[in-house]
């Protein structure tokens, strides 16, 4: 079968995206092996790595750096689950064990769920991935690598440190700041979850070229399924407070705030500044990430 015939067959394009994270989950298990006895979030670094370059493997084979896409929310659902059960954990899973992997299994079939069914397969590609295409040129494989694909990774296992603490380290008890925590989690679960359907079904209503969604969440916040992602990684910092992890164990909230607000929103905010006329009067009324109340006018 051509490569062109692939293409052209959405399933084809999700099997490819299976068979490519079953070879990246292969290798990522054999870097555990070798690695048995280190630090477990060595352990886990190192293989999620390797993982990513398998992954990119694909990407560059297929052209497509999409196939990296909905790595972002399987990895959390891994990790946690060998951090929890893998070598040196308890035997049995605890009540905070349990919440954490449930909201974090939670997080990563919804998200995944929801990439897939925007997904057309290879013949589709995110649209920021075309528009750095165009910028880098040559040296956009270089750059997909990087930033499309490392970065991204590296940007979840930092997310991911304060669940050393809640998952292996003090993997028992749960006490009020972990009941804020599940909430936390689970109520930015449900935010993200809204914001999507509300997104998914505007956009599947005829309406006018340069329409701005401002239903629901979206009157709220120009943003909203972001302030659920980011609010997500809060939750799990929250867990990782709540097991005794230090303070600096946040650094990846902090690193998911400046991903959000610094690159992912600015991009956002300026290709919908160039295809909807009235966007500029929308940023005045509507707050950026945290919802609230829409100015009038």
């Amino acid at each position: 079968m051509s490569h062109s015939a692939v293409q052209q067959r959405p399933w084809s394009g999700f099997a490819l995206v299976g068979f490519a994270y079953v070879i990246a989950h292969l290798v990522a298990y054999a870097v555990v092996q070798v690695m048995a006895g280190a630090h477990p979030m060595a352990v886990v670094t190192a293989a999620d790595l390797a993982a990513t370059l398998a992954v990119f493997v694909f990407s560059r084979a297929f052209n497509n750096s999409s196939f990296y896409d909905a790595y972002w929310s399987v990895a959390p659902a891994t990790v946690a689950l060998w951090l929890a059960l893998g070598p040196g954990s308890v035997a049995g899973l605890t009540l905070r064990q349990g919440v954490v992997l449930a909201l974090v299994g939670l997080y990563a079939v919804r998200l995944t769920f929801n990439w897939a069914r925007g997904w057309s397969g290879l013949t589709h590609e995110d649209w920021r991935y075309v528009d750095l295409r165009k910028k880098t040129g040559k040296l956009y494989w270089v750059v997909s690598l990087l930033g499309l694909h490392v970065m991204p990774t590296v940007m979840v296992l930092l997310g991911l440190i304060p669940l050393h603490a809640a998952l292996v380290v003090n993997p028992g008890g749960f006490g009020v700041l972990d009941v804020v925590a599940a909430v936390v989690t689970l109520a930015a679960i449900v935010i993200e979850t809204l914001a999507d359907e509300q997104l998914r079904n505007f956009r599947q209503q005829k309406r006018e070229d340069g329409a701005i969604c401002n239903v629901g969440l979206w009157g709220w916040s120009r943003h909203p399924n972001y302030f659920g992602e980011i609010s997500f990684w809060g939750g799990l910092f929250l867990f990782g407070i709540a097991a005794g992890a230090p303070w600096w164990s946040g650094v990846g909230f902090v690193a998911m705030i400046g991903l959000f607000a610094g690159a992912s929103i600015p991009m956002a905010e300026k290709r919908s500044l160039t295809r909807r006329p009235h966007y500029a009067e929308h940023q005045r009324r509507v707050s950026m990430i945290v919802p609230w109340f829409p100015k009038k006018g």
